[in-house]
């Protein structure tokens, strides 16, 4: 690992319109570790996020606030957990809840700091967008193009179906944003600081890319993810049913049965490959423009994503494979490589940028500012990562361990050390009694109502609530 120093953050402030530096925000919807630089799948073709990282920082250990999009996402752009903002699930929108109101989000702030503010693609979610980003260039088609019958399976929500469609890269709403993207950074004007938005769809489902894509990666080479049939013996009841009771993926038992897990997982990969494209053609764009060597870049993923790995699909569960993401960070002239293994969230990202434009910290923000990290990877950190699903599903990762506590007051003790894949829950472990009392001890103090209702998240939550009340009636 080396250690880095970034001479460029050495700067005395607060900095003058003219050297306050830009920011690219590249977002990459559900994107798991699946990429190169992480090392999640050894088949993942990523070179352009691959090569984004070798010129700043990874952070190799960054983790969602909540595995779902929209409470992720406003999480990000308010730097304020779901237990304050009472925003769990995929409704409602930032402004409905009174805390969340009290403050600017993050392009709200840098517009306020005079910079130029646009974007394209999905930042926030759903109509947020248009709301929050005032020179908005739209969607572009949002998820894309799909096929008059599904492809894959044939049942269930319509969003899930995978395979390869349309025919052109032209199709896809991504290429869109990302030619748009481009064209703004070649036709930005010098006069004050820019502040860009990039959000890209995929590999969210549908998982659709033209052939090309899955023709990188041939069906029959394709490796499955490492998964243990006894996985799911040493968890609770109600940490199973909130990860399944009510979801609207498709079970893992009907994808194997189905003969479609090594199809499904080739898309995925093909998808990450085909917006690992789309994001080389804004860093290409960047290079190439006047601004290159005075811009932050942050790619980031709103959450990660199942595959098979615990008996399941998509996202929602506050293991590993759902609540880590890709976090890059590269500030201005930065010439990184550096890893940062140290425990970093979402909601950093947001006093991060305000601390590297020489802005002032706004108090209310949750996040700390990770810029000791970008000088020293091996700086003192104290801090450790939450994620939650609905109050009282609570995740704490900290460099080496993920402690996890339900509802039903059960509880998973898992250590990355020699457990990568989270296989062993080792919470009766009388050894590391002391090391679970210092990760329960960041456990949220209190929990936020509620906001919403309807969706898939507060359906599963109410069921598992529902069906843990009939296990104490039988258990009496």
């Amino acid at each position: 690992m080396k250690r880095l120093v970034l001479a460029s953050l050495v700067l005395l402030l607060p900095l003058s319109a003219a050297e306050r530096p830009n920011v690219l925000l590249i977002a990459v919807d559900d994107l798991n570790d699946w990429i190169g630089c992480l090392g999640g799948h050894p088949q993942a073709l990523t070179p352009n996020m691959d090569a984004l990282a070798g010129r700043g920082v990874l952070f190799s250990n960054a983790h969602c606030q909540s595995p779902v999009c929209n409470p992720s996402r406003a999480s990000l752009m308010t730097s304020l957990y779901p237990e304050t903002s009472g925003i769990y699930f995929l409704n409602p929108p930032i402004e409905a809840s009174p805390v969340s109101r009290k403050s600017l989000t993050m392009p709200e702030r840098f517009e306020k700091e005079g910079y130029r503010v646009a974007a394209a693609g999905k930042l926030f979610h759903a109509a947020e967008n248009a709301k929050y980003f005032k020179d908005y260039g739209g969607g572009m088609g949002g998820m894309g193009p799909r096929p008059k019958k599904k492809i894959s399976q044939p049942h269930g929500h319509p969003l899930w179906d995978w395979g390869a469609f349309p025919e052109k890269d032209e199709e896809m709403p991504d290429h869109k944003i990302a030619a748009w993207a481009a064209d703004r950074i070649g036709s930005m004007e010098t006069d004050r600081p820019f502040f860009l938005a990039v959000g890209f769809h995929r590999p969210h489902v549908p998982m659709f890319v033209p052939q090309k894509w899955f023709d990188m990666h041939p069906l029959k080479k394709v490796k499955l993810p490492k998964v243990l049939e006894t996985d799911l013996d040493d968890l609770s009841p109600y940490a199973i049913d909130i990860t399944r009771l009510k979801h609207v993926a498709p079970t893992h038992e009907w994808i194997k049965e189905a003969g479609e897990w090594r199809h499904a997982v080739q898309s995925y990969l093909a998808c990450v490959t085909f917006v690992d494209d789309c994001v080389g053609t804004v860093l290409k764009a960047l290079d190439s423009s006047p601004f290159r060597d005075n811009t932050i870049v942050v790619l980031f993923s709103d959450h990660g994503f199942h595959l098979g790995e615990k008996d399941r699909w998509a996202k929602r569960t506050v293991w590993e494979d759902s609540t880590r993401v890709p976090v890059i960070i590269v500030p201005p002239g930065g010439k990184g490589g550096a890893v940062c293994t140290q425990p970093a969230e979402l909601i950093d990202l947001y006093p991060t940028l305000l601390d590297l434009t020489g802005s002032k910290p706004d108090e209310r923000l949750e996040g700390q500012s990770l810029r000791p990290l970008l000088e020293d990877v091996k700086a003192e950190w104290p801090h450790m990562a939450r994620t939650s699903f609905g109050p009282g599903n609570v995740a704490i990762r900290s460099e080496r361990y993920r402690f996890i506590r339900y509802v039903d007051g059960s509880e998973e003790f898992y250590d990355h050390a020699d457990d990568p894949h989270e296989w062993k829950n080792r919470i009766e472990d009388p050894a590391l009694a002391e090391r679970i009392g210092k990760h329960r001890d960041q456990l949220p103090g209190k929990n936020a109502k509620i906001l919403g209702k309807g969706a898939t998240g507060h359906i599963s939550y109410a069921a598992s609530a529902e069906r843990l009340e009939e296990r104490k009636k039988e258990a009496k």
